[in-house]
């Protein structure tokens, strides 16, 4: 990376089919992800938007707005050097503007927020791979599947409720770890990290500090990287703690960004490798 490489961070918000992206204004935004049931959820905080602009976004994400249509969120980050890369994608829950003088637009997301709403019914034979349902379920959902964990006969399978509700389901009953990730639908073997996503974090690559220890095994902090996936493996080489290092699953993930102040940072939550 050259010494003086300006970081990137760009703002999307979809209205109607037309996204409006800004980057050349103040902004920051933290984002967490689970590899579990949980939502994934951001906050993003745009500075000195035009009066039009900023009215249009509050009118067309409050609650009180009665069109059904998602008002989807994007965020992209990255330096000029590599790039950028999606770090989320989810459906906005509100927004609200801080008091002048400099008028701060909070705008909040979750993943597929939308679909909680939405009910339907699904169900199979007697029996059916499990890797088929799944495919049903990221069908349902508009999602990519990424399935990679040991496929089942699964006898009976049958569905109703609301369509977000059917990752549950999935992981129950295939006893698999099921959770969504922006637009994708994982399906992996508990404490088994994604196939060609591993991170080997060292001082050199972004390690920022000592690890720490944790219940589940380790909370590391380190610089903005696209390598680090949720589900991924995370190789730790730590040269002030050398005890944590290792082979880790990321099970929580979350970014603090920022194009001006100092924030542009991961932070991953990892519980070892194999460990039951």
């Amino acid at each position: 990376m050259p010494a003086f490489d300006p970081r990137i961070l760009r703002i999307g918000i979809e209205v109607d089919g037309q996204l409006r992206v800004y980057d050349d204004l103040w902004m920051s935004a933290t984002i967490s992800k689970f590899a579990n049931l949980l939502q994934n959820e951001a906050e993003v905080k745009i500075a000195n938007l035009t009066r039009d602009a900023r009215d249009f976004l509050l009118t067309e994400t409050s609650p009180l707005n009665q069109l059904k249509k998602p008002r989807k969120l994007f965020i992209e980050a990255g330096r000029e050097s590599i790039g950028v890369f999606a770090l989320f994608q989810g459906d906005i829950t509100g927004g609200t503007p801080s008091q002048p003088p400099d008028i701060i637009l909070t705008l909040k997301a979750k993943t597929k927020q939308a679909a909680k709403g939405i009910v339907l019914a699904q169900a199979y034979g007697a029996r059916e791979q499990l890797s088929t349902i799944a495919k049903g379920v990221a069908d349902a959902l508009g999602l990519a599947l990424v399935f990679e964990a040991q496929d089942k006969a699964i006898a009976n399978y049958s569905f109703t409720g609301g369509a977000l509700k059917q990752v549950e389901k999935l992981g129950e009953t295939g006893r698999v770890n099921a959770y969504v990730d922006d637009d994708r639908l994982i399906v992996k073997d508990y404490n088994v990290p994604l196939a060609q996503a591993t991170h080997v974090l060292s001082k050199s690559s972004g390690l920022i500090g000592a690890p720490e220890l944790t219940e589940q095994g380790v909370k590391v902090k380190y610089l903005l990287d696209p390598k680090s996936q949720l589900g991924g493996e995370l190789e730790l080489e730590s040269e002030i703690y050398p005890a944590a290092n290792g082979k880790y699953v990321i099970y929580q993930l979350s970014y603090e960004v920022s194009n001006r102040d100092t924030p542009f940072y991961c932070i991953a939550e990892c519980k070892r490798k194999g460990a039951k």
